[in-house]
């Protein structure tokens, strides 16, 4: 199993290296100090089956490094381990795709049970941060983040009120793929047609967690 490291704190790497040998003794780490270095690693390194990401990189504005990776390697997931510990900040991590977010100052139980959970295809929220957040809102950013960045688009797009063939045109896709995207979004946010899409979507801030192609 490969797992990579982007922060930009060599100690703080240093001690996230430390945790996940002693937890994953058979892993191979991969460090990266920037969203550059950590896509030419996932780029070389197919084997990857986790990146832990720090948001607070030089150069990198909000969520943008998160975005970039989760947008050019989808099937990898992403778990957040940030300085940052406000709940609307682990809300919008989720919504841009992140599959967990714990912060810096957990102990390493509770960092080694995210891993294991989000290596298990789960999403980890730590408890204290859950319960702060708002539950409606935090129930659909887990949904949410099942979406692929092309499920993201499409759902922008349904929003918008465009038709299948309208979305097939602009993405220069088949509508029977739009079609196949279009059903995935109604089985992941649990609901039964494109009107309740966007009624359950409307109170977000979509431009501001959609997806970047």
């Amino acid at each position: 199993m490969h797992l990579l490291i982007v922060d930009d704190h060599p100690l703080f790497r240093e001690a996230l290296a430390s945790t996940l040998a002693l937890a994953y003794p058979e892993a191979v780490l991969h460090e990266a100090d920037g969203i550059t270095g950590a896509c030419a690693t996932l780029a070389r390194e197919d084997a990857v089956a986790l990146v832990l990401l720090d948001l607070s990189l030089q150069g990198v504005q909000g969520f943008d490094g998160l975005v970039t990776i989760r947008t050019r390697f989808a099937r990898v997931p992403i778990l957040v381990v940030s300085g940052l510990d406000d709940p609307r900040i682990m809300r919008e991590a989720i919504h841009h795709g992140a599959a967990g977010f714990v912060p810096k100052a957990v102990d390493r139980a509770t960092l080694t049970r995210a891993i294991a959970d989000v290596l298990d295809g789960g999403l980890f929220l730590p408890a204290a941060l859950a319960e702060a957040a708002d539950p409606g809102q935090t129930q659909l950013a887990e949904r949410l983040a099942r979406l692929t960045p092309q499920q993201m688009r499409v759902l922008g797009m349904i929003r918008q009120g465009r038709l299948n063939k309208q979305i097939a045109h602009e993405l220069q896709v088949g509508e029977s793929t739009v079609k196949a995207h279009v059903t995935e979004i109604l089985r992941k946010l649990e609901v039964g047609n494109r009107t309740q899409i966007v009624i359950r979507t409307a109170g977000l801030d979509f431009d501001h967690i959609q997806m970047r192609s």
